[in-house]
């Protein structure tokens, strides 16, 4: 839900999302995550450009933990664009990290600027992934890497009416997608190389570890930062999340395709 300050990652969700991710990341798997998802590719250098940047966590990780030589994060809110300038000058990174608002649509790039399109999980409230990739084509370099990974649905069907109420809780305006939509968008916009690796088995594991701290003794700590009524509608969404992540149809997973050149 939106905030009075109109921005659905608004202060006090930024606040709990970090609470139980880790400072700067607004989804699950820090550091760690990232890690996994650049696995063997080397990004010493590179030009990277990280679509929906959220607090900060993944552009810093980028440049730390994995050499990118200049990230530009971009995202549409305000509120997690100065939340990620702050945790970004934290770390003495402001001169290889920039970062800019942007509105929905083509990302304001020339073509060929990077040699990395990056997102976690951040397009899943972009619903038209075939204009997506078709815009991470353009601005790749030949031989450029699209690295991401998002929050999909199993299948391409209705959702089921344990999806839609998750769905309806977040209050995100998630556009989610199957495997199979975000393999035919990249195959069609000229990707080769395209993989798909689910990482369901994995968070159904993480996300019962998470609500069971958000359960426990932090419950308090939160409560007094952000309020028990957000804490407690929050513990509701992720019981609700366990479910879809239970049957399936939630499926977090990780996504990769090459330029040909």
């Amino acid at each position: 839900m939106a905030h009075e300050d109109g921005d659905l990652y608004h202060a006090a969700l930024i606040a709990l999302l970090e609470g139980v991710w880790g400072d700067g990341f607004l989804s699950p798997g820090g550091p760690a995550e990232i890690a996994r998802l650049v696995a063997d590719h080397d990004l010493s250098g590179a030009a990277v450009l990280d679509i929906g940047c959220g607090a900060g966590g993944v552009d810093i990780a980028l440049v730390r933990d994995h050499g990118a030589g200049f990230v530009s994060g971009v995202d549409v809110e305000d509120t997690v664009l100065a939340h990620a300038r702050m945790r970004i000058a934290e770390a003495g990174l402001s001169d290889r990290i920039g970062l800019a608002k942007v509105a929905p649509g083509p990302l304001p790039f020339p073509p060929q600027s990077f040699d990395v399109v990056f997102s976690k999980d951040s397009i899943v409230h972009i619903p038209d992934k075939h204009a997506l990739m078709a815009d991470a084509w353009r601005l790749l370099k030949p031989g450029g890497w699209f690295i991401a990974s998002d929050w999909l649905i199993g299948h391409d069907d209705t959702p089921s009416p344990e999806m839609a109420a998750y769905i309806a809780a977040e209050g995100l305006d998630f556009g989610m997608a199957s495997a199979g939509r975000y393999r035919d968008a990249l195959a069609k916009a000229g990707f080769v190389e395209v993989t798909t690796q689910s990482r369901n088995d994995w968070y159904r594991v993480t996300a019962r570890q998470e609500l069971a701290r958000m359960r426990g003794p932090w419950r308090e700590t939160a409560a007094a930062a952000v309020g028990p009524d957000f804490v407690d509608h929050n513990i509701d969404i992720w019981e609700r999340m366990i479910v879809v992540l239970d049957k399936g149809e939630h499926c977090p997973t990780h996504i990769r395709g090459r330029k040909p050149g």
